[in-house]
């Protein structure tokens, strides 16, 4: 229940206390996915594995979207805290939660109705059609409570508490390992378990998040009202290009996919094990990103710009000196941790090369998520939108592509390293000379 001030204290305390939970949460959502994969391709089978893979790349994209949104809430609810606004902070929650509850059913209804053709369209194997259609669906069917205790736990950081969505996600996983064997094998439910198991364990840990905070008082939750237009108009204004970032970057990693496809396929499992090493390998820099983002905002709230420039200065260092160790480990260890998903010998030898060459590169990529994090906190979502764009489809992807056609196959990590460190200076020139600043969510 420990709510945060950030327009006062130690900054650098602030932060690593603020960021470590986060980080914790971070790692729980992923290996949410993994013990599900890991389940159903013990108990079902690889057929089935195959489906759900296809299917949870539907979800994730879709879900993407109103993640992207939800960091609208985080600067919006972040920047109304530090100005003291309650009323105001009662009122954009209340427009958050119409707004996302209105969007989550659409896209239920939209998903349900429509997976068939969707799955279709992605080029489903017709064996695997059938399995991935039941899964996709049911998944559709939960995306609200999906979207709830993402929203919760969104607005709990932009109050400055990351502790108890930590939580809240760990019921989550804790519930799902739990009831995947019980209904895959013990109700023989098949395909059909794993996807309830997901959905259930994702409804209990939004029920738990609602009861609690609303016990405690913690979220000024109010009777649902529809918003003022005003309160609309703003939430789209941040919420649409916020989202768009996220699907730029799901998009943008599938055309890395295709230059990756050109080689052979002890390039595409290499690549594939050292992306679910990269997942995890990223996750204190997007956490400190999200941290900074929320500190940001409540500063940019009652213009601390002094408080900003320190958050985006004590971040940046955090950043650097925790990814240089990370990259210090992945460079010493590469072999082993390919070794944990790879067997084969040519398979194994380029996942670990791809983490050798691109391991001194994660410092530059994680100074990408803390200054557009600071960035975002001023609401300058479009801005953000325009640096991945440029990150993604002007640099990466191109860089990428053309490194493998001169280096080959190890050109993949060196095209994706320098775009890292290409990006991180346009990121930096914008924190530096652009009008993010200037940008004014509430004038009073």
């Amino acid at each position: 229940m420990a709510q945060h001030d950030f327009t006062n204290g130690p900054i650098q305390k602030q932060i690593i206390l603020f960021a470590g939970p986060i980080i914790l949460t971070n790692l729980l959502q992923v290996s949410y996915q993994f013990i599900d994969s890991l389940w159903v391709g013990n108990l079902i089978g690889d057929h089935a594995l195959g489906a759900v893979t296809i299917a949870s790349t539907v979800v994730v994209t879709v879900l993407a979207f109103i993640i992207g949104i939800n960091n609208a809430t985080l600067t919006i609810l972040s920047q109304q805290k530090g100005r003291n606004d309650e009323e105001g902070l009662m009122r954009f929650v209340n427009a958050f939660i119409v707004i996302l509850t209105g969007l989550s059913v659409l896209l239920a209804i939209f998903g349900f109705t429509f997976s068939n053709q969707i799955l279709t369209f992605l080029h489903t194997p017709v064996d695997m059609l059938n399995e991935a259609n039941i899964y996709l669906q049911i998944n559709f069917l939960g995306i609200l409570l999906l979207m709830g205790y993402n929203f919760i736990g969104t607005v709990l950081r932009a109050l400055g508490d990351s502790k108890t969505p930590l939580r809240f996600v760990f019921v989550a996983v804790v519930l799902n390992t739990v009831l995947d064997p019980i209904f895959i094998t013990v109700f023989h439910w098949g395909i059909h378990g794993a996807a309830w198991a997901t959905v259930i364990s994702q409804g209990v840990a939004f029920l738990l998040a609602l009861i609690y905070t609303m016990y405690h008082q913690i979220i000024p939750f109010s009777r649902p009202k529809l918003p003022k237009r005003d309160e609309v108009w703003l939430i789209l204004k941040l919420g649409i290009p916020a989202g768009l970032q996220m699907t730029v970057i799901h998009a943008g990693v599938t055309a890395i996919l295709t230059v990756v496809n050109s080689f052979d396929a002890a390039v595409v499992a290499g690549f594939g094990a050292s992306q679910r090493i990269d997942s995890l390998i990223t996750l204190p820099a997007m956490a400190l990103g999200t941290a900074v983002n929320a500190m940001a905002g409540q500063n940019i709230g009652v213009n601390r710009w002094d408080r900003v420039k320190k958050i985006a200065i004590y971040g940046s260092i955090y950043n650097l000196v925790i990814m240089f160790i990370v990259a210090c480990v992945v460079f010493a260890f590469a072999e082993n941790l390919t070794s944990m998903f790879l067997h084969e010998d040519e398979a194994l030898r380029f996942g670990s090369a791809y983490l050798k060459i691109i391991a001194f590169f994660y410092p530059f990529i994680g100074l990408n998520f803390i200054l557009n994090g600071i960035v975002r906190g001023s609401g300058a979502m479009y801005q953000v939108l325009i640096l991945n764009i440029l990150s993604f489809w002007f640099l990466r992807y191109p860089l990428t592509y053309l490194c493998s056609s001169f280096i080959g196959e190890n050109g993949i990590a060196v095209g994706m390293g320098i775009s890292f460190i290409i990006s991180s200076l346009f990121a930096f020139s914008y924190y530096i000379w652009g009008g993010w600043k200037k940008k004014r969510l509430f004038t009073s």
